[in-house]
């Protein structure tokens, strides 16, 4: 008798856990509390062949289930990533998911994802009002993609607001993604979206224990402000401070110039030091409303002397995706380049 759609899937053996990253504390008046806490769930298979484990970093008001399954019932990239030997460590970012929020001690709520911003943003971009920024239909999300579709309304029930208070929230997240290197050893990051400034803010921190960055169409483009949604990048591609050369006391230190449709720095350009030491992916979906400005991302960075590769997956033959490329019908195919990826620039380690 077949089983529910949820206990399909490969067999997998591998041994799997849970902790919270948790460094600092606030007294309110009810006693102490954690603030600031980072669930970790982590996943292995029982013999590891990759020299270094991956950590799943989610996106905008996600939760680190964006990496374990798809909205409807199909294995996740956390999975994939254990079958090709990776250990594998996924977050929920402070404030996220099974990481507890509370105003008293992060801060105000930001802003809502409702289905209808669901829908238009991510799963059916032919809903967004505005025209379309790609010339190519967005055919892998698993359902229609309009608010009333099962996997839209999967999707949603694990979203959250985002933070009201952005540079205090990635400065958390530099803490406790430095503090999780700390304990499990150099590792490379993998980022979605709104997770990418966490990626960017760890390895500034731990530039020797990041081995590689895989930027999933990373928030931006650079110096991006958003009202709507109380996102301002001061930094570049971070609300909380990055290490410059020359230093930067403030963002206001970081000229800014038009450079094409992009603004970057103005030259001579401040470097990023510690990011310059690590290789960087900045992975770009054929259908997503969010692609086009990966290449500003990619500009600022390598303009502050990065090594940044573009993954177009399209000029890999891995077409239709829209923003969320890991939940979608071809979630493994839009894996493959990545993998080839990390194997030609990871390899066997050092």
């Amino acid at each position: 008798m077949a089983g529910p759609r949820h206990l399909e899937g490969e067999l997998l053996a591998s041994r799997r856990g849970f902790f919270w990253v948790v460094d600092e504390t606030v007294s309110l008046p009810e006693g102490t509390v954690p603030r600031g806490q980072m669930f970790v769930q982590w996943e292995a298979h029982e013999t590891v062949t990759r020299p270094y484990p991956i950590v799943c970093i989610h996106g905008g008001g996600g939760q680190g289930t964006d990496y374990l399954g798809t909205p409807d019932g199909r294995p996740g990239w956390a999975s994939f990533l254990v079958q090709e030997g990776y250990a594998v460590y996924v977050v929920d970012r402070p404030g996220y998911g099974r990481a507890p929020f509370h105003p008293d001690v992060l801060g105000p709520m930001g802003s809502l994802f409702p289905y209808e911003l669901v829908s238009a943003l991510l799963t059916n971009s032919a809903a967004w009002p505005l025209p379309h920024p790609t010339a190519h239909p967005h055919t892998q999300w698993p359902g229609s993609g309009n608010p009333d579709d099962p996997s839209v309304h999967q999707f949603a029930a694990g979203t959250s607001w985002l933070p009201g208070d952005l540079p205090a929230a990635h400065a958390i997240e530099r803490d406790r993604g430095a503090a999780l290197l700390d304990e499990i050893g150099p590792a490379i990051l993998m980022t979605a979206s709104a997770g990418a400034p966490m990626g960017w803010l760890t390895a500034d921190a731990r530039p020797s224990l990041v081995k590689a960055i895989v930027a999933l169409e990373p928030l931006g483009p650079p110096f991006l402000v958003n009202p709507d949604l109380e996102i301002s990048l001061d930094w570049g591609v971070t609300a909380a401070p990055l290490t410059f050369d020359p230093p930067a006391a403030s963002a206001e230190d970081l000229r800014r110039a038009s450079v094409g449709e992009w603004t970057l720095q103005a030259e001579p350009a401040r470097r990023l030091p510690a990011l310059a030491e690590v290789p960087i992916a900045i992975v770009e979906a054929e259908a997503s409303l969010f692609a086009p400005s990966c290449a500003g991302t990619a500009a600022f960075l390598e303009q502050a002397g990065c090594r940044v590769d573009r993954i177009a997956l399209a000029d890999h033959g891995v077409h239709g995706n829209g923003h969320l490329m890991m939940l979608e019908r071809n979630n493994r195919e839009a894996l493959e380049p990545i993998l080839r990826w990390l194997d030609g620039t990871v390899g066997e380690g050092d």
